[in-house]
């Protein structure tokens, strides 16, 4: 089975599961398939799926990040000694963690081909991931606090692990203690990591963006942390910040001296 079956198949599946979107027309261009795919992905409720689904989405999947193509640790260079800085697609990097910028409710985000990094960590680990979530948030009982980390598997995804945190969402003025929440979700993966004897974690910006954290400050607040925490634990997890903007790229390099 190729690509267009593989998609083709899953899409109608995802369709059939759906009463309201039985009537839905599939386009003949892949650009629009795909974007129906991802905007399936995204509206599906957490629950299992056949086997031999999840056999076909798995394939279609990491075929998919294998195209875009995939950026091992192992490659990147050190700015100072056990930080990187890389600038890329997350969900391509291939490292033992990275960082999911989640909202409370852990599950996703559920708008149909948004452009948040929830969003694209969900669709390209596969649905599995958002079942994995909503199983953690059934035990917890209560949606997850700003500023606390989560660890699942990540699935269809090149890194070995997902760890979600929620950070704090800025209301105009910027305070103390937005700032001090922002600290929090980077201590809490850091010690979810090594909790879980992980050797290597890439930070997204968290709460920039649809956040509206300011991202200087956001990026000063990371560097600040990371530093804080492997100095007072004595951690030897590697860290690696990676930016998607040219914005976000320019302002570490300039904090981490990297220009």
């Amino acid at each position: 089975m190729n690509q267009t079956e593989r998609r083709l198949f899953l899409i109608k599946n995802l369709i059939s599961e759906q009463k309201q979107y039985q009537n839905i027309r599939i386009p003949e261009d892949e650009a629009e398939q795909k974007r129906l795919l991802r905007a399936l992905f995204n509206i599906r409720m957490p629950k299992p799926a056949s086997d031999a689904f999840l056999a076909i989405q798995d394939a279609y999947l990491q075929e998919e990040t294998k195209r875009k193509g995939i950026t091992g640790f192992s490659n990147l260079q050190p700015i100072t000694e056990g930080l990187y800085l890389w600038q890329g697609d997350i969900t391509t990097l291939c490292c033992d963690a990275i960082v999911n910028a989640a909202n409370s409710g852990l599950l996703g985000c559920f708008y149909p081909n948004h452009g948040c990094i929830d969003n694209a960590i969900h669709t390209f680990a596969g649905i599995q991931l958002r079942l994995a979530c909503a199983q953690l948030m059934k035990r917890q009982g209560h949606e997850e606090e700003t500023g606390q980390a989560k660890i699942t598997p990540a699935f269809n995804l090149p890194c070995r692990y997902v760890i979600h945190t929620v950070g704090p969402i800025v209301r105009g003025h910027l305070t103390k203690r937005d700032k001090e929440l922002l600290a929090s979700c980077y201590r809490s993966c850091l010690e979810l990591a090594d909790q879980n004897n992980l050797k290597s974690i890439a930070f997204c910006c968290i709460s920039t963006g649809e956040f509206h954290f300011p991202n200087d400050k956001a990026a000063q607040i990371a560097i600040q942390t990371v530093k804080d925490y492997k100095a007072q634990t004595r951690s030897e997890i590697e860290v690696i910040f990676n930016v998607f903007k040219e914005t976000d790229d320019k302002i570490y390099r300039a904090l981490l001296g990297a220009n």
